[in-house]
């Protein structure tokens, strides 16, 4: 680590991390869930504060067969707006762009925000792995990647190709998540730099971003 960049606790031996410095400089923010989301995201969004450099793209897996106020509950929550992602668009630094319900949300070949009704991902659309790829894809070192609380393993062979380009990837403690599915599947894959509790993970991620621009 860089003095510039803040140095996570020490895991045990259970939770190793990659021991990587994180390359930066960073220009995307990607985040997902599932099972207990709502909260880990108001949290962590909540913590972030006014006036962050980069745009954040959110998955968090929700029931298609019901009209989604995710949005509007994250704005109350959040200083920074926060919107249903819009194909075409492009991400906004300082905005918080959430995959619609059944709708993968990408980032396409050139850097417009992509929405797809591509078959379901481990049993799940939106896909946190298909995020994660092609953030991983456009962006290369200057992603960063964090999963939160849910069950399943979505987003496990994201955050494998976040950490392959380079790029940072940041895991809740499977110990003391609401659900450790998610997060102990890509603490799994070894691919992973920071692991801590979600009360540490946004200045972990304010400090990178911070970094960037010294």
């Amino acid at each position: 680590m860089t003095a510039a960049q803040p140095s996570p606790p020490q895991p045990d031996d259970d939770h190793p991390t990659a021991g990587r410095t994180p390359t930066g400089p960073y220009a995307v923010v990607a985040l997902a869930s599932s099972a207990g989301g709502i909260q880990g995201l108001s949290e962590l969004l909540g913590a972030l504060g006014p006036e962050l450099p980069v745009p954040v793209l959110v998955v968090q897996h929700l029931d298609p067969r019901h009209r989604t106020v995710i949005a509007d509950v994250l704005d109350r929550r959040t200083d920074l707006p926060v919107e249903l992602a819009e194909p075409g668009g492009k991400p906004v630094p300082g905005t918080v762009h959430i995959a619609p319900p059944g709708r993968h949300l990408l980032i396409g070949s050139d850097g417009d925000l992509t929405l797809s009704d591509a078959e379901l991902v481990h049993f799940v659309r939106p896909s946190a792995d298909l995020l994660f790829e092609s953030v991983a894809a456009y962006y290369g070192p200057r992603a960063i990647a964090c999963v939160l609380t849910g069950t399943g393993v979505d987003g496990a062979m994201g955050v494998e190709a976040v950490h392959s380009r380079g790029g940072t990837v940041i895991v809740e403690d499977p110990r003391t998540a609401e659900f450790s599915g998610m997060p102990q599947a890509a603490l799994n894959t070894g691919a992973v730099d920071f692991v801590l509790p979600l009360v540490e993970i946004a200045a972990v991620v304010r400090g990178l971003l911070d970094a960037t621009g010294q």
